[in-house]
């Protein structure tokens, strides 16, 4: 599915601005010119990316925040499929899906336009393949290889989660909320 960068936004949903450097699906902007602000529901993959001893991360071009690589599943599209796409779209390579490690509910993020979304994210244990991470399509400003066994220090605690949940063996881990 094309992505558009914000200045190629046309039918962009009056008020909404997004960020000049990352991409937007078109079947989002789509969807906010229907609910505006609302809060959409969308699902979201994270790829963590191990090669040897080492974790492919990069710096979001819109937070700064350093991060596995990230993305929305398209509409039809498998995960395991969204996760390779997006870390060959984000940052050049190409990558084996190898198992889905965690389901959770993130909470909601509301953007600084008043957009409101709510991301079931899926992650994924995965091998890097092939290529040397480069920044992509704009959404990671530097990409690269940083040790396993720094993780903690490197990156917040909600994407260090993500990491450790990679390199734990057994069945997926899925989040029940306590009644």
């Amino acid at each position: 599915m094309r992505r558009r960068a914000a200045g190629d936004r046309p039918g962009r949903p009056p008020g909404s601005v997004y960020s000049e450097r990352v991409p937007t699906p078109d079947f989002v902007l789509e969807l906010r010119r229907h609910v505006g602000t609302m809060p959409l529901p969308l699902v979201g993959v994270t790829a963590v990316i191990v090669r040897g001893d080492d974790v492919l991360l990069g710096r979001r071009s819109d937070s700064g925040r350093l991060t596995p690589i990230t993305g929305i599943v398209d509409p039809g599209e498998e995960p395991a499929d969204a996760a390779a796409r997006e870390a060959e779209e984000e940052a050049g390579v190409r990558i084996d899906v190898d198992r889905l490690v965690w389901v959770h509910q993130i909470p909601r993020v509301t953007y600084d336009n008043g957009d409101q979304s709510d991301y079931l994210d899926l992650v994924f244990a995965c091998t890097w393949r092939s290529g040397e991470p480069v920044p992509v399509d704009g959404e990671m400003t530097e990409v690269g290889w940083f040790a396993l066994d720094g993780v903690n220090a490197l990156l917040d605690a909600e994407m260090a989660g993500r990491v450790r949940a990679a390199r734990q063996t057994g069945p997926a881990r899925f989040e029940r909320r306590a009644d």
